[in-house]
């Protein structure tokens, strides 16, 4: 049995500042679901525990909002739903990220859809009228909340553009479609943040920001998605096999070259997940808890946002699936019952906001050391991709430190902690849940604070740890 070992000296070395930025928005499905009571519990649960200020979801102006509508040849603006939406984010703390999509059929200058709920992907059939509609709904949002609160708001113009499940026009289009919005959301202040090109893949972010400069538009940030999953095949193809032909720190490298395009300009990615299938067994298991881990904090030197597509699985682009763990987006699935990967998250806002240096390097093995107020945090993680041989890892943590460790204790995510979905696995899968289920596998899905293995000596405190494959451990030593 080997043994990898870490070092770190933590009364010699100065820390760097760690924000958590993965906290600035998270994804969800589709505007009208922001309606439902569920939707709304499970978001203001999500704000509470895991710390998101944004929420991000597609079609704020589609036709099943009413936002604006054609009767009798005469065009009816309605914001009423949007408001509700808007007003329940404010009770809670929330805000949008607002993104400016689809296209009301009022406007359409097609007839091409996306998803079930046939959000309308053409250009506009008169980009004067877009116009009007966003500063129209803009300056109604400033009236009803004021120019301080919008100040904290994002707006971003459409939804993957250069694909064409998307956007049947082309990138000139898009462009254009940006310029009028962004002409008149800065019309109702200047200070409003605007910003694109909400690209797949991390596309047209040079020739985005080389055509605002020539038309002199405004630009406060520039959005992006990435999926692992981009470079192969197709979103529904077996993604264990897309990720086999894939390098452990793919995202980090779109990460990298996406920040150096967009140079100071803020950089947010507004989607970003596992896997792009809406449908993957990925999602709700380990493996999704130690990716997101590791891809978070591979991220923290070059965005602004990095918001994970979706918190729920309360989501309906394809159908509403009831099955409880399905493969679906979210963190929660649709009984509000967390996963692995809303554990992740957990662990995650729990942390302190000083990032020490750590000596030591392993394959498959990566560790963090945080510091808040008075505890000292370790988290670990043994990550490898699916395929890949997988084993369980033993580290030795030898630290350096003025205080006196006074309490320990670990915090894990794997095969067999904070997992409700290998519970529901081994109640046998049913397809449905009893309310005495859901409580049970709520229990499953817990944090649970387990002793850990530490020793004391001098200024010297050495921790012995195992690690299954896929697993997290997340260690708190508290000190005075």
């Amino acid at each position: 049995m080997s043994t990898v070992t870490f070092s770190s000296n933590l009364i010699k070395s100065t820390p760097a500042p760690f924000h958590h930025f993965w906290e600035h928005c998270i994804g969800s499905g589709h505007a009208t679901l922001a309606l439902r009571a569920d939707w709304q519990q499970q978001l203001t649960r999500c704000k509470r525990e895991l710390g998101f200020r944004h929420v991000r979801f597609h079609g704020i102006l589609s036709d099943d909002m009413g936002t604006l509508v054609i009767q009798d040849d005469e065009m009816i603006f309605s914001f009423f739903n949007a408001d509700q939406i808007c007003d329940f984010l404010r009770s809670i703390d929330m805000r949008p990220f607002m993104e400016l999509s689809f296209m009301p059929l009022a406007l359409a200058s097609g007839s091409d859809t996306v998803f079930k709920y046939r959000g309308n992907i053409t250009p506009p059939n008169n980009y004067t009228e877009w116009g009007n509609l966003i500063f129209k709904l803009v300056e109604h949002w400033k009236e009803r909340y004021g120019t301080d609160e919008l100040k904290e708001w994002f707006f971003e113009i459409w939804n993957e553009p250069n694909l064409k499940t998307f956007w049947t026009g082309t990138q000139a289009d898009y462009f254009k479609l940006y310029q009028v919005s962004a002409k008149a959301i800065k019309k109702v202040h200047s200070d409003l943040k605007v910003g694109g090109p909400a690209t797949a893949k991390n596309a047209w972010i040079t020739p985005f920001i080389n055509f605002c400069k020539k038309n002199k538009l405004p630009l406060d940030f520039i959005s992006t998605h990435h999926y692992p999953t981009d470079a192969f095949g197709k979103p529904g193809d077996d993604t264990i096999t897309q990720l086999a032909k894939s390098k452990r720190s793919i995202l980090q490298a779109d990460v990298k070259k996406a920040k150096k395009q967009a140079g100071k300009l803020p950089l947010y990615y507004t989607e970003w997940s596992t896997s792009s299938n809406p449908f993957d067994e990925l999602h709700d298991h380990a493996y999704a808890a130690a990716y997101i881990t590791k891809t978070i904090m591979e991220a923290r030197e070059y965005v602004e946002g990095y918001s994970y597509w979706t918190f729920s699985d309360i989501f309906e682009e394809n159908y509403f699936s009831s099955i409880p763990f399905h493969g679906g987006f979210g963190l929660l699935n649709i009984y509000g019952i967390p996963k692995p990967a809303y554990r992740a998250y957990q662990l995650l806002h729990n942390l302190g906001d000083k990032l020490f240096k750590v000596q030591g390097q392993y394959q498959s093995v990566d560790i963090w050391i945080i510091k808040k107020a008075t505890s000292t945090q370790i988290l670990l993680l043994n990550s490898i991709l699916p395929t890949h041989p997988q084993k369980t890892e033993f580290v030795n943590i030898v630290l350096q430190m003025e205080e006196k460790v006074v309490a320990s204790y670990v915090e894990r995510i794997d095969a067999t902690h904070a997992n409700a979905t290998n519970a529901w696995i081994a109640m046998g899968s049913p397809g449905s849940l009893s309310a005495a289920q859901v409580t049970s596998l709520e229990k499953s899905s817990s944090l649970i604070k387990e002793p850990c293995d530490i020793k004391s000596k001098e200024k010297v405190t050495t921790i012995n740890i195992d690690i299954p494959p896929q697993g997290i451990a997340c260690i708190t030593l508290e000190t005075n």
